[in-house]
């Protein structure tokens, strides 16, 4: 297929490529592999979003290339174990045997593999084994998610090392940016005209045009809010409204008791997620649901959750657990309902069936969450729905917004001090069994987490109004059919809160709160103002004085300290309709 004939389709054609083993190209994927062979390049990198189908791709360069007598030998580099078999599956569904368990201490693999899936931790280890293996065979090297080579110094320059006299390099990727100044190797930056240097993909194809195309699942976000009480080493009771403007000390407590295994907050959304996957299952009986935890001791009580309300166990995914690799393969053939990980299914681990969500983890850095919601966008047919329910923090909301905005690496850009480290995200990929720490807060015992349902977040608009567990307004969207198109969610989530806005109306207005003293209401104003004021900072970066300046040149008035209540109004009503218009 030419890339003339290429363009004419939608880049889902086929509307289903089974993984790895697709007989005709997507459109996309027909227009990218057009594109590699038109340029005959040593290095080429691909941005496609997650479950756009980048290993189909990429095994069908590979097998044309070896076919051409281009290269001899393939070498596939992955962030974790499982990702080296799942290669290794897919490339022997296509003909070519390529060998996940290489261990550096053999040195050399059978005659029989054409090459060798490895880690990038592998590559680190031994660097100079690989260029060896390298240098004896014109190779192909594939290098999957190939940010993660950026992940740690001597994993850049491992990787530099092993794979400098490669005869071909393809990366690919579905989140090239990272919030750190660590180059990845083979990528090629450009200057951005402000002195930073940005990552330039030769093809990329982005969530919004494979949502556009059906290629991937759109995907609602359920975010609960809820009341949470602790008390502190130092026997102090503390307690905060999550979903409300907060300090960073109170969000990083109030998240922690959110997901502590024993508030009844974590309970009752797996209860709303489990009562969701029902409702999908109806229109996809396979469907199922994965909950992504923070530590080993969580997930464990997470699968007790799970039993207690669905009536049967889940499968625990753990990071040290020698059997992962074999839990996630039954699993994704099986038809049971839920699978619980500490974050190793956060990436490229490919569950097409997963359709549920729930967010029970701390990290909370952009690459991550990207990673995460991947698991859950792969469409096998049209109309299919992912719903992911996290808690109702800022950062998150502002990630879940900005689903389809596409990100390059950036170096030597000012980093905002808002927590989103890729430390975070390098720490999370090793084996964890404490809990994540959300900031420097000491030790503290929940006393009370309770959930309420806060709003749902479709296509950078949000939807519903706050309400209890299991309340018909909450059921509203839970039980939305598992089969919709965009358009039709859209729609649906529309008509919902209308009429869910029209119901409040007919029943009257609630009774007036007492009315507060005049500096109490100033003080709850700006407590508002600097809580939407910090949400805008984690969804744009910029800085908090100049989300204040830009408010008040748009709404005039003096600095917030001497704005009149009225000023400070008109400016929470504006930073609100920022964020409800599309960027």
């Amino acid at each position: 297929m030419s890339v003339s004939a290429a363009s004419h389709l939608s880049p889902s054609y086929p509307d289903r490529a089974a993984w790895g083993t697709a007989p005709k190209l997507r459109a996309w994927q027909q227009e990218a592999y057009d594109l590699y062979f038109r340029r005959e390049p040593r290095d080429f990198l691909t941005v496609a979003t997650p479950g756009a189908g980048k290993t189909t791709y990429a095994l069908r360069i590979a097998s044309e290339l070896l076919s051409r007598g281009v290269i001899k030998a393939v070498t596939v580099v992955t962030p974790t174990e499982h990702l080296k078999r799942q290669w290794a599956d897919a490339a022997g569904r296509v003909g070519m045997a390529i060998d996940p368990e290489f261990k550096n201490s053999q040195g050399a693999t059978s005659r029989d593999f054409t090459g060798v899936a490895i880690t990038y931790a592998q590559v680190a280890m031994h660097p100079a084994l690989h260029r060896a293996r390298t240098e004896a065979r014109k190779t192909l090297v594939i290098f999957d998610e190939i940010h993660h080579a950026g992940d740690a110094k001597s994993w850049g320059d491992g990787v530099r090392e092993a794979f400098e006299p490669a005869t071909r390099r393809l990366s690919l990727t579905g989140t090239p940016f990272r919030s750190d100044d660590s180059p990845i190797p083979f990528v090629t930056y450009v200057e951005d005209g402000d002195g930073t240097m940005r990552s330039a993909s030769d093809y990329s194809y982005g969530y919004g045009p494979a949502l556009r195309d059906g290629v991937v699942r759109p995907v609602i976000f359920l975010a609960y809010s809820g009341e949470m009480k602790w008390r502190t080493r130092a026997g102090d009771e503390i307690a905060a409204t999550l979903g409300t403007p907060l300090t960073k000390d109170q969000l990083s407590q109030a998240w922690r008791a959110a997901l502590d295994p024993k508030g009844d907050w974590i309970r009752q959304v797996i209860h709303a997620a489990d009562r969701r996957l029902t409702e999908v299952r109806r229109g996809v009986p396979d469907a199922g649901g994965l909950i992504i935890a923070s530590d080993h001791e969580s997930a464990r009580a997470y699968a007790r959750h799970i039993r207690t309300v669905a009536g049967e166990g889940a499968t625990v995914v753990l990071s040290d657990d020698p059997d992962a690799s074999k839990k996630i393969k039954e699993f994704t053939g099986s038809q049971a309902r839920w699978l619980v990980a500490v974050r190793m299914v956060s990436e490229g681990v490919d569950i097409p069936r997963l359709a549920v969500g729930v967010y029970a983890t701390s990290t909370s850095t952009p690459l991550f969450f990207a990673q995460a919601v991947g698991r859950f966008v792969r469409a096998r047919k049209r109309g299919e729905m992912a719903s992911v329910f996290v808690p109702s923090v800022p950062v998150l909301m502002g990630l879940a917004a900005e689903m389809e905005e596409e990100r390059d690496h950036v170096l030597g850009r000012a980093q905002a001090e808002d927590g989103l480290d890729d430390s975070l995200l390098e720490r999370a990929q090793q084996e964890r069994n404490q809990p994540d720490a959300l900031g420097d807060e000491l030790p503290f015992q929940t006393l009370e987490a309770s959930a309420t349902f806060d709003r749902v977040l479709f296509d950078g608009g949000e939807f519903g109004t706050a309400a209890a567990p299991g309340s018909p307004e909450e059921e509203d969207f839970i039980g939305l059919p598992g089969l919709l198109e965009p358009d039709q969610v859209a729609s649906l989530l529309r008509r919902r809160q209308a009429d869910q806005q029209a119901a409040k109306r007919r029943k009257g207005e609630p009774e007036p709160a007492p009315a507060l003293a005049p500096h109490e209401q100033m003080q709850e104003l700006r407590k508002e103002l600097n809580g939407l004021v910090g949400a805008w900072n984690h969804r744009t970066g910029q800085p908090h004085g100049v989300i204040h300046a830009e408010l008040r040149r748009s709404c005039g008035g003096p600095a917030i300290a001497q704005a009149s209540a009225e000023q400070i109004k008109e400016r929470i009503a504006m930073i609100r309709k920022w964020a409800t218009q599309r960027r």
